[in-house]
């Protein structure tokens, strides 16, 4: 079973999976109230049962740790079913290594609950909201060296003729290494794309890093899958990444 919220014109489709009933019905009706449909479920297995119905939804809010199926079970379940949704994790815990574990296994996101909530709805405006990308790209595509093929206005990637399955977040922050190829880009700046300017990791700077070092891994895995001898990204230790055009320089 589920509820659905949808009175007027939305911002997106959001669905909303969490045990716990109370905070359950306080996301969900407060992201009703910013202007989204929603979809909330008090279980990861109606979640799933839902998208396999080929019901479309924008973004998933999914609680980390629940009974029976996990949140983590729920998102392996939904990628070996190719479902690409966005997910976010909610969670209570403050441990880097459940972040790192969600974000490897395909998550975008990963938000405590103790959270505000205007929090949660910066970072939904992000993922679904397309704020980084640049203006002077709308609607264009751009190459990098004679490989890469970035496409703005569909978010989509190539890399030598194949495509690449790189979420929206990903596909952000390649392209920003991209745009700024002529220089190494830190930590700093791929965390802001994924959480936005001025967020604070809960374990300050290691916890950025951990998290950036993440999507960096998850990111070559994708681009190696397509050509194993991809060495394009390359890594500065201590301080971030730089894109290099060409071949192993």
């Amino acid at each position: 079973m589920h509820t659905e919220t949808a009175t007027m014109p939305r911002k997106g489709h959001v669905m909303v999976v969490d045990d716990d009933e109370l905070f359950l019905e306080s996301v969900s009706t407060n992201l009703s109230d910013a202007g989204y449909r929603i979809n909330a479920f008090p279980n990861g297995a109606d979640a799933i049962d839902f998208l396999a119905d080929q019901n479309p939804a924008d973004l998933l809010l999914l609680d980390w740790k629940m009974p029976g199926i996990t949140g983590i079970e729920v998102m392996q379940r939904l990628r070996a079913q190719q479902v690409d949704i966005p997910i976010i994790f909610l969670t209570v815990l403050s441990d880097q290594i459940y972040e790192e574990a969600g974000l490897l296994g395909g998550a975008v996101d990963f938000v405590e609950k103790s959270r505000s909530f205007s929090i949660l709805r910066r970072r939904i405006e992000l993922i679904m909201g397309g704020e980084k990308k640049p203006a002077r790209f709308q609607g264009e595509s751009t190459q990098a060296g004679d490989a890469l093929v970035l496409r703005y206005d569909s978010h989509r990637a190539q890399w030598k003729g194949l495509p690449l399955n790189l979420t929206l977040t990903e596909f952000r922050i390649v392209a920003y290494m991209v745009e700024h190829r002529d220089r190494d880009v830190s930590y700093r700046e791929i965390y802001d794309i994924v959480h936005g300017e001025g967020f604070m990791a809960g374990d300050g700077e290691v916890g950025f890093r951990t998290n950036v070092r993440a999507f960096i891994k998850r990111i070559r895995q994708k681009f190696r899958d397509a050509d194993p001898n991809f060495t394009q990204i390359g890594n500065y230790p201590g301080f971030g990444y730089r894109w290099r055009d060409g071949a192993e320089q």
